[in-house]
């Protein structure tokens, strides 16, 4: 186990439906009478290679005809949960997409209660829920999504955000959901900036007034946009190997995180989907250190940032961060001296 994989960590960007554990989603591959395309579960892993965003989207559709009860949420929400708690990391706020999932009769009260239950299954981990409205079914849907929501905001749900089809839909029409979501206490973020240009983060800025922004990634297309986010400390929870798969960017020496960092933007590092793109956190971290020249501290400074932007009380975001910097991987010496003790 490298010094990344021992780090603790956190997640504030991660989708539980594009998080499923191969096993797991082969499972109910099974349950449900197979796939006539997928004879085993290598064929599985290579369905998740993807020619660009609408690609992933309509992949990400396929993916969900597997969930159609709500004991499919609580197993996911179990295995979602372990997978996380064996890469050591300790905190996460995690996206649920109720909307995709009315057509088979399952309403968000029931399927937040059912992805509770998997999630208190893992004490090892401190896990909090976002509704995805889903900008494709449009602001009505979201409001009535909203609605059902403070019901169940006991098991967990803290915040709203809109993902779904960014270059079809702009955050715009979504302004009333979110003042109404503000009002109610919710916190929010806003994919943008992933399928759409500088103008989406703007619209999720100013009309959404979202707190964080999922992705970010064309930011990079407006200086001004970059100096806004910087001087209002506005958290950027960014994807790099998520926007690769994606051929949002071309490559990660592309990817402007290091821009970003450097500009003195509020980064987080997140995964997205990493069963569907087939990475890590602990990867992400590492391939930031070895393509992008980020170094051992700025790594450390990234989760720091990840506690700093997360939704938790500051009480105890400052407990966090006090046990995270008193963890024993947290130090490189601690990696070399037990890789000299293997030895």
């Amino acid at each position: 186990m490298n010094w990344f994989d021992r780090l603790p960590k956190v997640e504030l960007h991660l989708h539980l439906e594009g998080a499923i554990p191969y096993p797991a989603l082969w499972n109910l591959v099974q349950k449900y009478g197979g796939a006539p395309d997928l004879p085993d579960l290598e064929a599985l892993k290579q369905k998740f290679v993807f020619r660009d965003f609408p690609h992933f989207i309509d992949t990400w559709v396929w993916k969900n005809q597997f969930l159609r009860e709500y004991e499919d949420f609580t197993f996911i929400a179990e295995a979602v949960a372990r997978d996380l708690a064996q890469q050591n990391i300790r905190y996460a706020e995690v996206f649920f997409s109720p909307v995709d999932f009315a057509h088979h009769g399952l309403c968000v009260q029931r399927l937040a209660e059912a992805i509770r239950a998997g999630l208190t299954r893992v004490p090892d981990i401190d896990i909090f829920l976002i509704v995805d409205f889903g900008r494709d079914y449009g602001p009505e849907t979201a409001a009535r999504t909203l609605a059902d929501v403070v019901e169940v905001r006991d098991q967990g749900v803290i915040g709203v955000g809109i993902g779904g089809s960014e270059h079809l839909y702009p955050p715009e029409p979504f302004a009333d959901v979110y003042a109404q979501a503000r009002a109610l206490g919710f916190h929010t973020t806003a994919h943008a900036g992933e399928a759409a240009g500088a103008a989406s983060i703007w619209g999720a800025l100013h009309a959404l007034h979202a707190e964080r922004i999922g992705h970010g990634t064309r930011a990079a297309e407006d200086p001004a946009l970059l100096d806004y986010l910087a001087a209002h400390a506005i958290p950027v929870e960014m994807c790099p190997l998520s926007n690769v798969r994606t051929g949002v960017v071309s490559s990660l020496d592309k990817h402007p995180v290091r821009c970003y960092f450097e500009r003195g933007i509020l980064v987080t590092i997140n995964t997205d989907d990493p069963r569907m793109f087939g990475n890590t956190l602990a990867e992400e971290f590492m391939l930031l250190e070895q393509v992008l020249g980020f170094s051992r501290d700025d790594i450390r400074m990234l989760i720091l940032n990840g506690i700093r932007a997360s939704w938790q009380p500051e009480a105890q975001k400052e407990r966090l961060s006090a046990a995270f910097c008193a963890d024993p991987a947290w130090q490189d010496w601690v990696h070399f001296n037990s890789g000299a003790k293997a030895r």
